[in-house]
């Protein structure tokens, strides 16, 4: 995403981070061959520019050093989401003990790779808590390729409820109009969860459809 700062010129960046107006880096520069000549200079050489002096020195310095390391920092390795069981294990450590109910969003990109996940609502779920717009507000502004959205039962049953049915109904409905799906909604109990897209209830109109089978975790699994 572009700002303000990428439309500046190379001396208008060293006045916005060394606090000065003068314009006297256009001598700075243009003697040492621009910012990568003055990159190549040590502190001490640094300060010996007329007017930067000590701090100036280290702050240039400490801006070239940050530059240098930004390429051999890789970005931390984001999990693909591609089965219910991958959402289950990411989030239910997090969920399963909590003695209220929340409704968090995973904004995954086109390789339903994690991009964002974010808590939309805490307490009984209900139409009025969860609202499309806030569950997709997020995913539009991060370019989401697309959401899942888990909530929690802390009785520790995982059975969706009629409530749970009709929400997601709503979000699948609203994912459809902006262009972004609701891939899955994964209700986690105490161990074990209930996926509504593998149980084929995520068009479920209300909860009159076939009750889901429990989707409890096996021995191995845990």
């Amino acid at each position: 995403m572009s700002d303000e700062t990428e439309k500046l010129g190379d001396r208008e960046l060293l006045r916005l981070l060394l606090g000065d107006r003068s314009g006297r880096w256009d001598e700075a520069l243009g003697a040492r061959g621009g910012l990568r000549g003055l990159e190549e200079l040590a502190e001490n050489e640094l300060r010996e520019i007329p007017g930067l002096g000590p701090d100036r020195a280290r702050r240039l310095r400490a801006a070239f050093e940050i530059a240098r390391r930004l390429p051999l920092r890789r970005r931390p390795r984001r999990p693909r989401l591609r089965s219910s069981r991958e959402v289950f294990e990411l989030v239910h450590l997090d969920l399963r003990r909590l003695d209220r109910e929340v409704f968090e969003v995973l904004d995954l990109d086109a390789r339903n790779a994690l991009c964002a996940r974010r808590r939309v609502s805490m307490g009984t779920l209900t139409g009025s808590l969860v609202q499309p717009r806030e569950v997709f507000r997020g995913a539009v502004l991060g370019r989401a390729a697309a959401v899942v959205v888990v909530h929690n039962h802390p009785s520790g049953d995982p059975s969706p409820s009629r409530e749970d049915l009709e929400v997601t109904r709503r979000l699948v409905a609203a994912g459809r109009l902006i262009g972004i799906p609701l891939l899955d909604h994964v209700v986690v109990g105490d161990g074990c969860y209930v996926s509504l897209a593998d149980r084929g209830l995520m068009d479920a109109p209300d909860g009159t459809g076939a009750a889901p089978r429990e989707a409890r975790a096996s021995e191995e699994d845990r």
